[in-house]
């Protein structure tokens, strides 16, 4: 169930930069966060190519989970992105721009620690927007039958983590770890580092990758002889001139902050993976044998549900409150005039979406010819309907409305559910996919009628100034 509660969303007061290294590019990167406005949530921009093109952390543009999780769009990518996203949701900010000079957020000590304190000083502020919480009622799963890991969520009062690994070696053993509530995660789990094991090790510098590591940003679970030959491409690697393995098993130069550190790290990794939900949980997640992959499938299929129950959510309406818009002020705004007009009232409106509302009569001409005897609102009317509730949304972005037209340069994914007949109120919702820029806008709109959803479309449209 998604519900509005009585907490605000936050972002940052003011932008903070880090700088480091790529664990598996070896690339110098400058990263800076930025704030962002209310119902955008995570994103990552690309500043090094043209265009600067903005990859949402959605869990449908997951490509690749081999070696950390990687997003990507149009051939745009970003890789190992999961130990950022944890230090956002553990300290519970909601909207932040992740500007990167690569494809790689630096490993920093392999943790989310720099990532929390950076975020930190840059302050975290309320904004103008309630929070929207997917409230888990029902059990729900993910398995990976080739590895049996498995990741179930259920019912809680908040949002809890619980991992259980098992590697079936002897150095690390079986291990477990939990997280009750997301304000201990800065002091119970943001410093848990990467970890690696020594034949996982070889394979990837055998194979040019993990360039920015070293012993200072990754455990190594010596799961193996160490032999000369690997001993001496270790010193080389990571530019030591001694490697040696202390008693719990690991390679020197580092110690354990918790025995458990393994377990805390996996823990981790799944509340950054399970970010590109792009929804906050309300629920209790446990992870048996968790790993980037399963855990994306997992954040799949719950966006996937989020998504049906958002579709359904039918917004709650008063009709017969004093709207935002009346259709005078509706006529302000749109250059649409009757009976081309579709839209009569408007009951929210913000920076980012908009309410409104139509009566569907017998008098609307269109009944005329569809269909006699059998009217039907034509399907192509209630996505011109959505689109002009969608025009709202985007001239009210500009200080002068009345010198704009909105052009639709596409409208995708196009669904109709129930017939709308006369007597019908059909409610429109739209929302932005992705902030408004240049003056093209990316929404998501939704028709209801009868408490029911009837038709659903992605639209996207650009503003150009006529007067």
């Amino acid at each position: 169930m998604i519900t509005k509660t009585q907490s605000k969303q936050t972002t940052i007061a003011k932008p903070v930069s880090l700088t480091g290294v790529g664990l598996h590019t070896g690339e110098n990167v400058v990263l800076n966060f930025f704030p962002s406005d209310p119902n955008t949530g995570y994103a990552f921009k690309r500043v090094d190519l043209e265009g600067e093109p903005i990859i949402k952390a959605d869990a449908n543009l997951v490509t690749n989970t081999q070696r950390g999780t990687c997003l990507e769009k149009n051939g745009v990518s970003i890789q190992t992105c999961e130990h950022v996203l944890a230090a956002l949701v553990g300290l519970q900010i909601d909207n932040v721009i992740i500007e990167l000079n690569t494809s790689e957020p630096p490993i920093m000590d392999g943790s989310s620690k720099f990532f929390v304190e950076a975020l930190e000083t840059a302050e975290i502020v309320e904004q103008d927007a309630l929070r929207e919480v997917f409230v888990v009622k029902d059990v729900i799963s993910y398995i990976d039958e080739e590895t049996e890991s498995e990741i179930t969520i259920i019912p809680s009062e908040e949002y809890q983590v619980t991992t259980m690994v098992d590697f079936g070696t002897k150095v690390l053993g079986t291990q477990n770890a939990t997280l009750q509530k997301l304000s201990s995660f800065k002091d119970d789990i943001s410093n848990s580092r990467t970890f690696s094991f020594l034949h996982e090790l070889e394979m990837l510098l055998e194979h040019g990758l993990i360039k920015g590591g070293d012993l200072n940003n990754a455990i190594v679970y010596v799961d193996k002889p160490l032999s000369e030959e690997t001993m001496e491409k270790l010193k080389v690697a990571f530019n030591k001139d001694s490697i040696s393995v202390k008693p719990n098993g690991i390679l020197d130069n580092l110690t354990l902050h918790y025995p458990n550190e393994a377990a805390r790290h996996k823990l981790l990794d799944v509340i950054g993976d399970l970010a590109l939900i792009g929804t906050r949980i309300q629920g209790k997640v446990i992870a048996n044998k968790p790993g980037h992959f399963v855990n994306t499938q997992f954040a799949k299929k719950m966006a996937k549900i989020i998504k049906n129950e958002r579709r359904n959510n039918v917004p709650i309406v008063d009709l017969n409150q004093t709207p935002v818009m009346d259709v005078n002020a509706i006529m302000d705004m749109l250059p649409h005039r009757p009976p081309f007009l579709l839209l009569d009232k408007v009951f929210e409106l913000s920076p980012n979406h908009v309410i409104g509302s139509k009566n569907v009569t017998m008098n609307e001409s269109f009944f005329k010819g569809h269909f006699p005897g059998a009217p039907v609102m034509p399907g192509v009317l209630i996505v011109e309907a959505m689109a002009q509730t969608g025009g709202i949304l985007v001239l009210n972005t500009v200080p002068d409305p009345e010198n704009y037209l909105t052009f639709f340069m596409k409208i995708d994914k196009v669904k109709f559910k129930q017939k709308v007949v006369p007597g019908d109120t059909l409610i429109f919702s739209c929302s932005l996919i992705t902030p408004i820029r240049r003056g093209i806008c990316h929404m998501q709109g939704y028709a209801y009628a009868n408490g029911k959803l009837c038709a659903e479309a992605e639209l996207m449209a650009q503003i150009s100034k006529v007067k």
